[in-house]
């Protein structure tokens, strides 16, 4: 993942590290000129100070901008980093985001994300002072290669410590950011159910304290003992620095004429140089958060993908016939705690046909709604679209066919259909004073005024999407449950005739038997088997006359 965001933004990542680089390198050189003043006698200090100020102003200069393009680079890798990750959940195929789950793209979009476009922030700051670390190494070759020698065994020595403690330290932030992706399920918990916990002392105390407050407490230990390593083992970096000084002033420089002046270069360099290397070693551990972070996302990115291609945007031929030969479907079945077999399965819809799927609650209703708009792939048999057989190559163009209310839908803040936004508001406003939702919300440029309805009026709203959406097939799963009696007989006695007038095919999952003699046809649904049945009372079939408005001065 890291390999790719640096791909796509070479040319900027090259100027940014040039000028880092840079930046080093006029940092060692302006040390060595300040160590040159202090212990050199004859130089020529009106040009030294004048070398000195253009240096240091072009080391201003140079931390600066490589600072900007940094930061630039940072939030352009997120910006590229999260549109990636979202445009491959928009094309990827619908099961696999089931099982996959939404804490843990959630985790993907924000924190991982995040974590990885801090690495190209910290990344100048180590940059810079690698080069400052090995100037500083070149500088002390320069003035004694057995100090040389002995800072590189130190270093050496350092680095091997911090080696070992690095991967002890990785182990934990894995386990964390396994972790967090529980955690922001449990999040996300707190706001979806936030009925039930308000209404259930016990397993409001429960949740927080048994669920919650331990992942939170999880994901924090396994971090900050992971960080803790990294902090101990620049420490101990630190203080090998300070050995290391402590063994050359004291131990390798003798009574040496100009001691004092050779042990004052000597230490302003070490001393100069404990900064960069302290700097480098608290701003690696960001960049193994990174990779521990783009490890995740790289596995969530592997986990999905599509086998489908995006269907072309064309206009739709009428909708003649979808057959259904031989459907058969298999899925874990929690209740009964097996593998569950839908099918197989054989139907036919045609237009203007209205259909009622009924059945208990785990018959398997709801994957036949999925498998019948094309959600899930059937595993044996074939669905047929105007006679024209349905693949993982026609299968998106397939699912454009189709409008669908499930009981688990999502209303959008704004109408997303391709529209003349005049056109757009105005019909959405004539549909919300048809379902008397306009005293509660409003269409402008195409968006909703609120969205903070209860349950049925937020239906009401979705159907006002399903209209505006004008597709040939309505699949309604359980529309009517939230919906009070007046509505319910608006729903089944005036909304389904106005759309099988429309000659629309509609599909619907109820339990409202009471509603059953109003359907074209009854299919039963029992252990992923069907049943056909006729209507109870033809004379009262959908096709009758429409009850008139009664609901005039009603309030939902």
């Amino acid at each position: 993942m890291l390999k790719y965001l640096i791909k796509q933004s070479r040319l900027l990542l090259f100027s940014a590290s040039f000028i880092s680089i840079l930046h080093g390198m006029g940092s060692v050189y302006l040390l060595a000129q300040i160590s040159a003043a202090l212990t050199t006698s004859d130089f020529n200090r009106d040009e030294a100070a004048l070398i000195f100020v253009v240096t240091a102003l072009l080391v201003m200069l140079g931390y600066m901008i490589g600072a900007i393009l940094f930061e630039r680079l940072g939030q352009c890798a997120q910006s590229d980093l999260r549109g990636l990750i979202a445009q491959r959940v928009i094309e990827a195929d619908y099961r696999q985001l089931e099982q996959l789950g939404a804490a843990r793209i959630q985790s993907a979009l924000s924190e991982h994300c995040t974590r990885v476009a801090e690495f190209f922030v910290s990344f100048p700051i180590i940059l810079t002072n690698s080069i400052i670390v090995m100037g500083c190494l070149a500088y002390l070759a320069y003035l004694s290669w057995q100090v040389f020698l002995l800072a590189i065994l130190v270093i050496g020595f350092g680095s091997f410590g911090y080696h070992l403690a690095h991967l002890r330290a990785i182990r934990h932030l894995d386990i964390a950011a396994k972790e967090q992706d529980n955690l922001f399920a449990y999040f996300r918990s707190l706001t979806d159910g936030a009925k039930e916990l308000r209404l259930n002392r016990d397993k409001r105390n429960a949740f927080y304290d048994d669920v919650l407050k331990r992942s939170i407490e999880r994901v924090r230990k396994e971090r900050t003992f992971g960080m803790s390593i990294f902090v101990a083992s620049a420490s101990w970096g630190n203080f090998l620095i300070y050995a290391f000084i402590g063994l050359v002033l004291f131990l390798l420089i003798g009574d040496v004429p100009d001691r004092t002046l050779i042990m004052t270069g000597y230490a302003l360099v070490f001393v100069y140089m404990v900064g960069p290397l302290e700097a480098l070693l608290l701003n690696i551990p960001r960049a193994n958060l990174a990779q521990v972070s783009a490890r995740r996302i790289e596995e969530i990115m592997h986990s999905i993908h599509s086998s489908e291609p995006q269907a072309e945007i064309r206009e739709l031929p009428p909708l003649q016939s979808i057959v259904l030969q031989g459907v058969l479907h298999r899925y874990y079945h929690e209740q009964k705690d097996e593998m569950f077999t839908l099918g197989p399965i054989d139907l036919e819809f045609r237009p203007g046909e209205i259909t009622f799927l009924v059945g208990g609650n785990g018959s398997g209703k709801t994957t036949l709604a999925k498998l019948l708009v094309g959600l899930y792939p059937p595993e044996e048999g074939r669905i047929m679209l105007n006679s024209q057989v349905i693949n993982n190559a026609n299968r998106d163009y397939y699912r454009q066919f189709f409008t669908t209310i499930f009981s688990d839908f999502h209303l959008f803040d704004r109408l997303l259909e391709v529209s003349d936004g005049n056109m757009l508001d105005k019909n959405g406003n004539e549909l919300l004073t048809k379902l008397h939702l306009q005293h509660k919300v409003k269409v402008r440029n195409g968006a909703f005024s609120t969205l903070a309805l209860s349950q049925g009026q937020r239906k009401r709203l979705a159907l006002v999407v399903a209209y505006l959406e004008n597709r040939p097939f309505l699949v309604f799963d359980e529309w009517a449950a939230d919906q009070d009696p007046v509505f319910k007989e608006i729903f089944y006695r005036e909304l389904l005739p106005e759309l099988r007038t429309m000659g629309k095919t509609v599909l619907i999952i109820s339990h409202d038997d009471r509603y059953f003699h109003l359907a074209d046809r009854l299919i039963r649904m029992e252990n992923g088997r069907i049943s056909l049945d006729s209507p109870k009372s033809p004379a009262t079939s959908i096709n009758q006359t429409a009850l008139p408005l009664v609901v005039a001065n009603h309030t939902a």
